[in-house]
């Protein structure tokens, strides 16, 4: 077994640190820990910086899952900041359209956008700040522009999706129809604008003024569905997130209609078995892993929905017993290729993620996301808006499935983010976008920090299998593939082969994910950061 190389030092401190996937975020919400705001200030700050510098992963017309970390109350928050598929919107109307599946891009594949609703919600609830504030340095960085990262620019040279609709290609394409490349400036002076408005005139006048109205207007000219009401009616969800026991620790998860619960899924699994004996990277390590997925994933395909139209069996889901009985699926010498879910009792009625503490011991874990890359790709008019696709994405059009599209109703989400408690405060804030790739992302950096004893740095850093296809309803036939990194040496990819597991080889940071990591030394009270490599980001402190 090859020793594990960390390239990045872990970031230090003992105030206020962030975590983001881009340097100019992080390094606004630095400033606003720095000059005395707190938590929720600083991630609206960055996340507003995101929704500018990253526009293939979040924006305006994206949506939000966070969880809150109150130290003076010693209480968490979940938050739901996703949106609902509009009026109109019934497996017969796309139908009628030809449609044999969800369409991914243009109006009828967008959600009701969340994030600002949720961000506002957030800072009305807990911060310091006003919006309009917070949201001053992405109004400069879309005015004036800023220089593309260079990974950035990787995901921003689709020049067949940017230039099929012409206010995108206006945007997102130089003259000509070429790319942005690395170190070009980037301005947005129409989404400068729409940001100034609701720096002004704050999330009324998303969801019920000018910026609505011309949402709405454009969406139904463009075959959308959006309505007014759609938007006026639109609310963030505060509730209890959920949570297990892991290791003496308590993990914590977003609820449905996010994924989160899969995530505890696997860690339910996984407490069941003796990881540290087994070592990180070792054959029986990412058997026990992958087959707890391929569980838990089997599970979400059968169970989780919007809790507004159907029942989900939650409790039973992250119940003991039930992890108990699915451990009894788990062939320590066969890799299961046909997984099947599990009757669970007790039923209850591209993206980019971020973490921030402050000085006072607040913690947020958040993540927003448009879906796909660039969401539905087609921008709203003038707005500089780009909306989500998460209807396309995430509905079914049979009528049987557990995620049909209907009117009102939010698909099952891939967006979940997670925080550890240690004896009631947080120990660990953490998560990664990559879709389906999330939970089983998540699983292993939990398991490299609490059961391989690995720092942040190096459970950011350490090689990662990732196993497919996921939960699309369309693919989940298909064969079962196990990508290993490089790093992961042969003679365990052959050994897993002779499991019966189809192995790929990925390279170098190849399996997915821009994880970002905060933890607190329980003794000390030290911010411990880490940034995966797979991104540009940056973690900052003081």
């Amino acid at each position: 077994m090859t020793a594990l190389t960390q390239h990045r030092s872990v970031v230090m401190c003992t105030q206020g640190v962030i975590a983001t996937a881009q340097p100019l975020a992080s390094a606004a919400g630095l400033q606003v820990l720095m000059s005395g705001g707190n938590a929720i200030d600083a991630v609206i700050a960055a996340a507003g910086v995101l929704n500018v510098t990253m526009p293939m992963m979040c924006g305006l017309g994206g949506e939000v899952f966070a969880i809150y970390y109150e130290a003076k109350t010693g209480k968490v928050f979940g938050i739901n900041g996703s949106g609902v598929a509009p009026r109109g919107s019934t497996p017969e109307y796309y139908h009628r359209l030809g449609f044999q599946k969800m369409p991914p891009h243009g109006m009828l594949a967008a959600a009701i956008p969340g994030q600002v609703d949720a961000c506002a919600t957030m800072l009305e609830r807990w911060g310091t700040r006003s919006l309009g504030e917070l949201l001053q340095p992405a109004i400069q960085y879309a005015e004036y522009g800023f220089p593309v990262a260079q990974r950035a620019a990787t995901s921003m040279a689709n020049t067949t999706l940017l230039s099929r609709f012409p206010t995108t290609a206006k945007v997102m394409l130089k003259p000509g129809g070429e790319p942005f490349r690395a170190g070009e400036v980037l301005v947005q002076k129409d989404l400068a604008r729409t940001m100034q408005l609701i720096a002004s005139g704050g999330r009324d006048v998303f969801y019920k003024g000018a910026i609505a109205k011309d949402f709405v207007e454009f969406s139904q000219a463009n075959g959308g569905l959006h309505t007014l009401e759609d938007f006026a009616e639109h609310r963030t969800t505060v509730y209890e997130p959920l949570r297990i026991g892991y290791r003496g620790c308590e993990v914590l998860q977003t609820a449905p209609p996010s994924q989160g619960v899969i995530h505890l899924e696997m860690m339910s699994l996984l407490e069941g078995f003796d990881l540290k004996q087994a070592g990180i990277s070792s054959v029986a390590s990412i058997h026990l892993q992958v087959e707890a997925k391929k569980l838990a994933f089997a599970d979400r395909i059968k169970w989780v929905g919007d809790p507004a139209f159907v029942k989900s069996p939650i409790k039973g889901l992250l119940s003991k017993e039930y992890a108990a009985q699915r451990r009894g699926g788990i062939n320590l010498n066969q890799a299961n290729n046909a997984p099947s879910p599990g009757m669970p009792g007790e039923f209850d009625g591209d993206t980019t993620y971020l973490c921030v503490v402050d000085k006072e011991g607040n913690a947020v874990s958040f993540i927003h996301s448009l879906s796909n890359a660039f969401g539905c790709a087609q921008i709203v008019g003038d707005t500089g808006i780009l909306p989500n696709n998460r209807v396309g994405r995430g509905f079914s059009l049979d009528p049987g499935h557990i995620n049909v599209i209907a009117p009102g109703k939010k698909t099952m989400h891939t967006l979940n983010c997670y925080m550890v408690l240690r004896e009631g405060k947080p120990y660990i804030v953490g998560g990664t976008p990559g879709g389906d790739r999330q939970p089983p992302i998540n699983a292993q950096i939990l398991c490299n920090l609490l059961d391989y004893g690995m720092n942040v740095q190096e459970a950011a850093e350490a090689p990662r299998w990732m196993s497919t296809p996921g939960t699309d309803p369309v693919n989940i036939e298909q064969p079962f593939a196990l990508e290993l990194e490089e790093g992961i040496p042969n003679e365990v990819a052959d050994r897993l082969e002779a499991l019966g597991h189809r192995t790929t080889r990925v390279g170098a940071y190849g399996a997915g994910g821009q994880v970002m990591l905060i933890q607190i030394d329980p003794a000390t009270g030290v911010r411990h950061a880490g940034v995966d490599p797979r991104s540009d980001g940056v973690a900052a402190g003081y």
